[in-house]
């Protein structure tokens, strides 16, 4: 088994920031769900979510947002949304050569805060 967390296998605060920053151009450019961030500073959004994305997979805490409930409760995102940024989280890590089963491992996490980010 490996004992590294998956922000370390995918290289750290480096992989990070350049999916972080693949992503987001994807979303911005998907009418599906792009107007969720036109009242967003998106160089704040990007620090916010690469520090998450760094908790969430196993690297040093630096986030110090809302939680995810909160943070997402007036976006009032639906099923459809949420399938949409999975769509392109699994885009960007494969348009970064990540591995398929870590693209999975970092699907499985997302995943499992949908509730929180739906709010449900």
């Amino acid at each position: 088994m490996n004992d590294k967390s998956l922000y370390e296998r995918l290289g750290g605060d480096a992989a990070v920031d350049a999916a972080v920053d693949i992503f987001y151009r994807k979303v911005l450019a998907d009418e599906r769900i792009a107007h969720h961030f036109e009242d967003v500073d998106m160089d704040v959004q990007r620090g916010k979510q690469k520090a998450f994305l760094t908790l969430a997979f196993g690297g040093p805490n630096r986030y110090s947002g809302q939680d995810l409930r909160n943070a997402h409760a007036r976006m009032k995102l639906t099923e459809a949304d949420f399938d949409a940024v999975m769509e392109h989280l699994g885009a960007t890590l494969q348009e970064l050569q990540v591995p398929a089963p870590m693209i999975a491992e970092a699907a499985a996490i997302a995943s499992s805060v949908k509730n929180e980010v739906l709010n449900r």
